[in-house]
């Protein structure tokens, strides 16, 4: 069950995609699919995403989207780095517009020095275009793209 509040956002964000011309794919890790589900939960959404990619681990990051081993091994899977390949990956396999991505050690457990628990790291790519991230030490609700702007909430 979705907040009113994440109900608006997606409505906003399925609303401006469409008028657009958009599609739009998401590439998650942290959040498990919790992105696309709040998009489907909006009449009308299959106008503006083609679907998702759900890679919790590692491997599928690799596997599903084409994020390079190395440079997990190198960045660490929580890594703005790491949050780019996976919006390249995405937008490449899907063919689409606009990819969202996200990867972080949502907690409580888990993390390490370099990546805590409570640290995500988002963001989004249009194309060829720059990659617009965003990181924070809170726990990721949502990232929306928000016509040339990308909103973030936080919990």
């Amino acid at each position: 069950m979705l907040d009113n509040e994440t109900l608006a956002l997606a409505k906003k964000v399925n609303d401006r995609l469409i008028f657009a011309g958009h599609m739009m794919v998401t590439a998650e890790s942290c959040t498990g699919g919790l992105i696309a589900g709040a998009i489907t939960s909006v009449s009308g959404s299959s106008a503006m995403l083609y679907g998702g990619f759900v890679t919790y681990s590692n491997k599928a990051k690799t596997a599903m989207i084409d994020v390079p081993e190395a440079l997990i091994d190198k960045h660490g899977a929580v890594s703005e780095p790491v949050a780019q390949a996976m919006a390249k990956g995405a937008l490449r396999r899907a063919g689409v517009d606009l990819a969202i991505s996200v990867t972080g050690i949502a907690g409580p457990g888990g993390g390490s020095d370099e990546s805590r628990s409570g640290w995500c790291i988002s963001g989004w790519q249009r194309g060829k275009g720059r990659f617009i991230a965003k990181s924070g030490s809170a726990i990721l609700a949502a990232t929306w793209c928000d016509r040339r702007r990308c909103v973030w909430r936080w919990r």
